[in-house]
């Protein structure tokens, strides 16, 4: 070839650039670091513009019997963003003084805070009450010398008052003060960004690898070579999704997301996209079986997801685990019950107690409102809940017209309407999954033997009401099709992230993947 080597270059420039940003990233920047997000810092004021049923829930906050002043939550994650870990010696501070970082919030002073989140349980041992460096005064949050391994983490959410002689319309950032002996920079306690792991020097020395490959595949379509093909995760053609109802929400934002990134592909949604787990692996065995794949072929255009595995008599679905949901009992407000032995939910369900004051509850009939026939939320109520037993016969066919003045059950096609019709009858308890229960007003969560639905709870075996959720396909799909890039999406950070924010657990996150359940089952 004549002329200077230009590819040559750029080949060197290729290998150099991440070699020497790895340097720098792994064992230079990246030695030790502390840092810190600010997750979430709203106001009464900002909560009072939005639209919904929940807006203006924090201007009705109280202390001590009193509204609050001018009330704000903030929520901020506390993490270690470096390669090594910090123990409580790392931290810059006199020996005899118990805290590591301080939070002061200017113009507001804290009214109460809780430890929300541990990457690790056993950092709570960190906070229990009583515990020296931990606590709040004068608008300034202290915290412990916690110890964090490389990538652990704790949020601390916060509620806070304006102080009546701060005047300004907002509030100023919260203020982080800590220091890491041996750290990066001074050791300085940083502001992070959603990827903690890219200092500023590496963002540039990644701008100049980005260069690089524009100028490689500049010098490749010169030379007329065909373009790389895009990755098989954004496959083209029509996916029809169905089955759980607990699952929708996560499947239809996970779609969303996938379709604006992948332009080619579409997923159409709608009210009877998803009308149960039973009713949806009926619908894939239907539609394979007309298909008709020939081979170990199977179809490359549906999925369906079940709370739970399926059962005997559909060979021709294959499993996927996807995630670990959990599902919580819910009751109207006027029971006056908010925890229930597991003994007391199966002599209910079994039609022995009839009335919420036989569990010190208030003087109603108990009314149950449960899914219909096919659903994986009542299938999970009942294989881990109720040991397999049936539920009792329906008295009524209309939610609306049940006697509240005896014990009664009724049926609903849905979590929402579930959800709704116990919300609206006097002494209904039903079943749901957390995230639709948890958002929705007029209803109670009911612990289990003192333990409420999480996923903590599941792991060490003292919350029973829990199932797998997994993605069923019709033979084997084929490796570029839709269904199949669809699948790896939901395993990776994006999808996780989106299954996360639900309160569910991607399976790729337990000990055992394949199996994905909670430790302690």
């Amino acid at each position: 070839m004549n002329g200077f080597p230009w590819e040559s270059v750029i080949a060197v420039l290729g290998l150099a650039v991440p070699v020497i940003a790895a340097l720098w990233e792994f064992f230079l920047a990246g030695r030790k670091r502390l840092g810190y997000r600010v997750q979430m810092d709203t106001s009464a004021r900002d909560s009072a513009t939005s639209s919904g049923p929940e807006a203006g829930v924090l201007q009705r906050m109280q202390w001590d019997g009193a509204h609050l002043r001018d009330p704000s939550v903030a929520l901020l994650r506390i993490e270690n963003v470096g390669w090594t870990p910090i123990v409580e010696e790392d931290y810059v501070a006199p020996a005899n003084d118990a805290v590591g970082i301080r939070v002061k919030f200017p113009g507001r002073r804290v009214v109460g805070m809780v430890v929300t989140e541990c990457s690790h349980t056993v950092l709570r041992d960190f906070f229990t009450p009583g515990t020296s460096g931990f606590g709040a005064s004068d608008g300034v949050i202290r915290l412990p010398k916690v110890k964090l391994n490389r990538r652990s983490h704790y949020k601390v959410l916060a509620v806070l008052d304006r102080v009546p002689d701060f005047t300004e319309t907002d509030f100023p950032d919260p203020e982080v003060t800590a220091g890491i002996v041996g750290g990066v920079r001074g050791g300085t306690i940083k502001r992070t960004e959603y990827y903690p792991f890219a200092s500023r020097p590496v963002r540039w020395l990644l701008a100049v690898l980005v260069l690089v490959s524009v100028a490689q595949s500049v010098s490749t379509f010169a030379r007329g070579e065909d373009a790389v093909a895009a990755p098989l995760d954004c496959a083209e053609g029509t996916l029809h999704l169905s089955g759980s109802t607990a699952f929708r929400e996560i499947l239809e934002q996970a779609a969303e997301q996938y379709t604006k990134t992948c332009p080619n592909a579409r997923i159409p949604l709608s009210e009877n996209s998803f009308k149960g787990s039973v009713p949806g692996l009926d619908t894939l065995a239907a539609a394979g079986d007309k298909a008709g794949p020939k081979g170990d072929e199977g179809l490359g255009n549906r999925l369906s997801f079940s709370d739970g595995p399926k059962s005997d008599g559909r060979p021709q679905l294959l499993p996927r685990p996807v995630a670990l949901s959990l599902f919580t009992l819910v009751v109207s407000e006027d029971t006056g019950v908010q925890d229930l032995s597991l003994k007391q939910v199966r002599d209910i369900y079994a039609g022995r107690i009839t009335n919420w004051r036989q569990v010190n509850g208030n003087d109603l009939p108990v009314q149950l409102v449960s899914r219909n026939p096919g659903s994986g939320t009542r299938t999970a109520l009942q294989r881990r809940v109720l040991n397999d037993r049936p539920l009792l016969a329906v008295t009524t066919s209309d939610c609306r017209s049940l006697d509240t003045t005896g014990p009664g059950r009724c049926e609903v096609v849905d979590t929402p309407v579930l959800l709704d019709t116990v919300a609206s009858t006097p002494g209904a308890l039903g079943h749901s999954e957390v995230g639709h229960a948890t958002a929705h007003k007029g209803v109670r969560q009911v612990r289990i033997d003192g333990y409420p639905a999480t996923l903590e709870g599941a792991d060490q075996g003292a919350y029973p009401y829990w199932e797998t959720e997994i993605a069923y396909t019709y033979g084997n799909p084929p490796a570029d099709s839709i269904a199949a890039g669809f699948l790896r999406y939901l395993a990776n950070e994006v999808g996780k992230d989106i299954i996360r924010s639900k309160g569910h657990r991607p399976c790729s996150e337990l000990d055992k993947p394949l199996l994905c359940r909670p430790g302690g089952a």
